[in-house]
């Protein structure tokens, strides 16, 4: 018996293949807010500080610096949620090599974090010097 694999469709080209490509991220982002709480929690965050940020007495490039903080740690929480789906799927049980893996995108998510905690600290003591 011979296995007939499916026709894989034409690739995409033009704006053709960069609206497929919204589509895809605008999906990834969906999967992450429904089934990853972490990335609920940090998207509320994110919403609240972004919205406080916009309100702070700080010079413009402080400000531009705390909003991409905002979205360097949704950015990095998205690859570690990609990361331990692929892990989970490629090591359903445990595994020294899946523990790294997933362990390693956890810290890049902290790493994130502190780094916008940072941020957030200079910022507010700037106010406060003043």
């Amino acid at each position: 018996m011979t296995m007939v694999s499916p026709k894989q469709p034409e690739p995409a080209n033009g704006l053709s293949r960069i609206w497929k490509a919204l589509c895809y991220s605008l999906s990834g982002i969906r999967l992450a807010a429904r089934d990853e709480a972490a990335f609920r929690q940090e998207i509320l965050l994110v919403a609240v500080l972004s919205v406080v940020c916009l309100f702070l007495p700080i010079e413009r490039w402080l400000m531009g610096l705390l909003l991409l903080s905002h979205i360097l740690v949704l950015i990095v929480e998205l690859v570690n949620t990609a990361v331990e789906a692929v892990v989970d799927h490629t090591f359903p049980g445990l595994h020294e090599a899946a523990k790294k893996a997933k362990d390693c995108a956890s810290a890049a998510v902290l790493l994130s974090l502190l780094s916008s905690a940072g941020i957030w600290s200079y910022a507010l003591s700037t106010i406060w010097m003043n």
